[in-house]
């Protein structure tokens, strides 16, 4: 009963269902009326044949016919009884057993599991939530985030207008409130006005109408809108996002970094208060072959070598870590550090030769844009001719073909590339191309993106030297803003996390804790909630005021709070 009167109540106030339900009444009316007439043509032919029954009986006998029971016990004896019978019979074949149960599942079932289905799915969050992050979306980037936020503790809820796939959601552990995306009365259920950030991920039409109705119901709440077309962040800024988010001209840019081209230097990937997080590949440098306390970083530089990365794999930099040619090493410090360990590398040949982007759709145009501004030549290979005029203005060489013809790849200069970046959006043909480019030049950096994650490590095997997501990079940008930090982007699955010293750890030395060799998180740094960072050393002692600074997988941040507490 307690949920019965809301399931009653939601089905009147449909005027659909209300119009079903007459339909249903006047088919129930028919039907009646059907089997009345029946009954009286009953008594009729009965007469003829001289039985007498009661009107009771003549009801019995029509339905038992028309319902296909037909006992037996109340049989005509004339040819003219049987005919009527076959016709009773044939009209409760179409009525009872193929009409009406139609009718009815359309007209009064079929909505009745709706409503329940509607009023499964909550449509506002408990009262006392606040600090927590609003999702206009259930996406691919929606589902990564989400797995993020509930690892890292941060309540969240997902807005979602269908019922059903609101119920499936809420049925599977997703905090989802049904409601419309451009109504007020929805932010409002979502207590958008106590939110730590709303995120807009719909296409641009939508995301302008999501910050027009989030800014009239909830004032100034942090808003971040993605967007598809960079013509598009202008509006929304003037809609009153608080952060437009460009992804994939974002995504072109961050590939472009990873690019391999002249002197080697080290890529700045993202800034902690006074500290800066860089990376710089191995390959073509002295450090190939050694350790890292070999390398001698530390005493040379200042800089805190905290980890590395090959292949995708990013795993602590212990003092026996031995540094390949497919080596990336992750390194903390200051900006003059980092200038300092460019310095050590001016020396050594460099190669010039021309970078090649394969694939000229946005993301490819934005890695050209990126590297013309460090004034590096670039060949673009794009199969499709239409996007010729648009990428001759922007890149030195043009070639319009299929990557995968040898001809075409050897006129880009494949053989001499230092880089090859690998833009379309099939993670199939990037799979290919990277196993056919790293065949036709073995020591050329491969760069890549990918759409589904799933596929990361076959692109990996491949030959490919770093390959970034959409939905990553989504990901990441929306935790930097959500923790109201700069990005710091290492890697596919990487983050930065801030994490208050554990009463376990408390006056322990670095190196005495375990915390890379038991979960395989990199601490970078350590800091007061409202103090600069410092580059912490292996001897430095941890206090219960300071908060530890880690780099890992959100699985890795799980193992620590298990371990730690």
């Amino acid at each position: 009963m307690k949920f019965l009167m809301p399931q009653l109540s939601y089905l009147l106030t449909q005027q659909e269902v209300r119009r079903n339900m007459r339909s249903l009444l006047q088919f129930l009316g028919f039907l009646f009326g059907t089997v009345v007439v029946y009954s009286t043509l009953f008594h009729v032919l009965m007469e003829r044949e001289g039985q007498e029954h009661t009107w009771l009986t003549g009801f019995y006998w029509t339905l038992t016919v028309m319902s296909t029971l037909g006992f037996g016990d109340i049989t005509f004896h004339s040819d003219l009884g049987r005919v009527f019978s076959i016709l009773v019979l044939l009209s409760g074949i179409v009525l009872l057993l193929i009409v009406l149960p139609f009718t009815f599942i359309r007209s009064f079932y079929a909505p009745w599991l709706e409503a329940q289905l509607r009023l499964r799915a909550p449509r506002k969050i408990a009262g006392s939530m606040r600090d927590h992050i609003v999702i206009c979306q259930y996406d691919e980037i929606a589902a990564a985030l989400i797995n993020s936020l509930d690892e890292q503790g941060i309540p969240h809820c997902v807005i979602e207008s269908d019922a059903s796939r609101a119920a499936a959601l809420h049925a599977d552990g997703v905090s989802a409130v049904l409601g419309e995306i451009d109504a007020s009365s929805t932010y409002q259920a979502v207590r958008a006005e106590h939110a730590r950030l709303v995120v807009a991920n719909l296409d641009d039409a939508l995301n302008t109408n999501i910050t027009l109705t989030v800014r009239e119901a909830c004032g100034q709440v942090p808003l971040a809108a993605l967007v598809e077309d960079m013509d598009s962040v202008d509006v929304l800024e003037l809609a009153g996002a608080s952060h437009v988010l460009p992804l994939k001209h974002r995504l072109g840019e961050h590939l472009a970094t990873r690019v391999m081209v002249g002197t080697a230097q080290a890529h700045r990937v993202g800034q902690l208060k006074d500290l800066v997080i860089a990376e710089f590949p191995v390959h073509n440098t002295p450090l190939a072959g050694r350790t890292v306390a070999d390398t001698r970083l530390r005493q040379l530089t200042g800089l805190n070598l905290v980890a590395t990365a090959e292949r995708g794999q990013l795993k602590p930099a212990r003092a026996d870590t031995v540094l390949t040619d497919y080596s990336v090493v992750v390194v903390v410090g200051t900006d003059s550090q980092i200038s300092d360990l460019d310095a050590l590398f001016v020396i050594y040949e460099p190669n010039e030769n021309p970078v090649i982007v394969i694939g000229g759709g946005k993301v490819g145009r934005a890695v050209i844009r990126a590297l013309k501004r460090r004034d590096v030549t670039v060949h673009v290979v794009e199969e499709n001719p239409a996007l010729a005029d648009m990428l001759t203005g922007l890149a030195d060489q043009v070639i319009i073909g299929d990557a995968a013809n040898f001809d075409i790849v050897n006129r880009a200069g494949i053989e001499q590339a230092p880089s090859v970046v690998l833009t379309t959006n099939d993670d199939a043909m990037n799979i290919f191309l990277a196993v056919y480019c790293r065949r036709l030049n073995p020591d050329t950096r491969i760069v890549s993106r990918i759409t589904r994650e799933r596929n990361l490590e076959a692109i990996y095997r491949a030959g490919a030297d770093f390959v970034l997501s959409y939905a990553t990079l989504a990901v990441s940008s929306l935790l930097s803003l959500a923790h109201g930090r700069d990005l710091v982007l290492v890697g596919e699955g990487v983050d930065l996390f801030v994490v208050p010293v554990p009463a376990s750890l408390a006056g322990k030395q670095i190196r005495d804790t375990g915390i890379s060799t038991r979960t395989g998180l990199n601490v970078v740094a350590i800091q007061k909630h409202d103090g600069p960072a410092t580059n912490p050393s292996a001897d430095t002692e941890l206090d219960a005021g300071l908060e530890l600074v880690m780099l890992g997988h959100v699985e890795q941040l799980a193992e620590f709070r298990k371990i730690y507490g």
